[in-house]
């Protein structure tokens, strides 16, 4: 493992916020109280996504009045992780802390995290323990965790929880990417060497509305998807291949069986045609649709345009 972090050295909690103002009062102050008791010198960084409420000119307040907190504002909503990216872009500490703004998961868990990467870790994930979230959404997090298991082999059991540690090489690293779609606690397991995960405390959300509707849940299912491996890709040769074999089986018994009961047998192979055509048809889009999600990753990438765009940074920049 890595030597022992020096124990001044700065620390940044990175925090994406949309429309999260009924909780950023709580939030501050609650954040604020746990870095000072670290001992370390901090910055507190909140990114505000686009919100549509008063978030941003909460956060702009509150960086105005504490000289830890700096805040950045995104002209739109990018999404919570490119909003993380550009926390990370404005981040200078050594250890980086990911949070999100909704308080489910308590702050007062990141004493904890930072314990984990002075023993040596390069990345801490955290695994949220009697989780307050309702039976979809535990049911989308099983599965999103489960596919990344397989997919990349490494056994985090917890993907979706922004609470999370970094060492400052593995951020660097995930900024050295040039991809829009990134999933960064995918990609930063793929630049780390020591990684762990704690049991972490989770709350019910006690004000505001979660902002994954099941549009943006299946959304990131297919971001995930197509933005680690091209498995799938190759799942639909070996898919299009069992289909021409079970076709061509098929057509031959068809031909059998007319040949020995005459074409009354099946209606005269009307019916079994439309089948057949229907089959074949629905596996095609479905392999079009999948295509199409992966041209249009390229043709995104290829126009080369920023993740994000920062309208302005209020607090210190130095």
């Amino acid at each position: 493992m890595k030597p022992m972090l020096n124990q001044d050295c700065l620390i940044s909690l990175v925090i994406p916020v949309f429309n999260e103002e009924a909780n950023l009062d709580q939030l501050i102050e609650r954040c604020l109280s746990v870095c000072r008791g670290l001992g370390n010198p901090f910055e507190i960084i909140l990114v505000d996504d686009g919100s549509q409420d008063q978030s941003a000119k909460l956060i702009e307040y509150a960086a105005l009045a504490n000289p830890e907190l700096k805040g950045v504002f995104l002209n739109r909503n990018y999404g919570q992780h490119a909003a993380v990216t550009a926390g990370f872009e404005t981040s200078k500490g050594e250890i980086i802390i990911t949070l999100d703004a909704d308080l489910q998961n308590p702050p007062e868990e990141i004493p904890r995290l930072i314990q984990a990467i002075h023993q040596g870790y390069d990345v801490v994930g955290s695994v949220r323990q009697n989780r307050k979230d309702s039976f979809f959404r535990k049911f989308s997090s099983a599965l999103v965790n489960w596919f990344v298991q397989k997919t990349t082999g490494v056994m985090m059991h917890d993907y979706g929880c922004m609470l999370r540690a970094y060492r400052r090489n593995i951020v660097d690293a995930v900024l050295s990417c040039p991809e829009r779609s990134t999933f960064i606690p995918i990609l930063a397991n793929n630049f780390a060497r020591n990684v762990t995960e704690i049991p972490v405390s989770h709350d019910e959300r006690k004000n505001g509305h979660t902002k994954y509707s099941l549009y943006k849940l299946i959304s990131l299912q297919f971001d995930l998807l197509t933005c680690m491996t091209t498995f799938p890709l190759r799942l639909l040769s070996i898919l299009g291949a069992l289909a021409f074999l079970a076709g061509t089986g098929f057509g031959v018994f068809l031909i059998v069986m007319r040949l020995i009961f005459g074409a009354s047998w099946a209606a005269e192979g009307v019916f079994t045609l439309f089948a057949v055509m229907f089959t074949f048809t629905g596996a095609q889009f479905l392999v079009f649709g999948l295509l199409g999600e992966y041209i249009g990753r390229i043709y995104h990438d290829v126009q080369a345009r920023p993740k994000y765009y920062i309208q302005k940074i209020v607090g210190p920049t130095d």
